[in-house]
């Protein structure tokens, strides 16, 4: 999926899914569409395509109910969120390990 967005219509059409399931994700915030300045047209962008994939599968073919998809994606976005913080924790103590070989050096 390299688009930069998705019509809601290119959606239904890629996932299979109808307008209600599409609605439904939206008024519970699980995926947010995004319109553009120059025109009214809903866009989705490659993060919130992801997303929508990931609820398709969670409702289709593990069974989850709407408020378990929003704890799973919240969750997920945590999980994302503490990986980015440890990998800037790791970076920040390379250079600092670096800085320390240089003065010693």
């Amino acid at each position: 999926m390299t688009k930069e967005f998705w019509t809601v219509k290119e959606v239904l059409e890629v996932f299979e899914i109808d307008e209600h399931f599409l609605s439904d994700l939206e008024e519970e915030e699980l995926i947010c569409p995004l319109c553009g300045d120059q025109s009214p047209v809903k866009g989705f962008p490659p993060e919130e395509m992801e997303k929508l994939r990931l609820a398709k599968v969670l409702v289709d073919e593990m069974g989850v109910n709407l408020p378990g998809v929003e704890v799973i994606l919240r969750m997920r976005q945590m999980m994302f969120d503490m990986r980015k913080q440890f990998d800037d924790i790791l970076e920040d103590l390379a250079a600092q390990f670096e800085r320390k070989g240089d003065k010693d050096g």
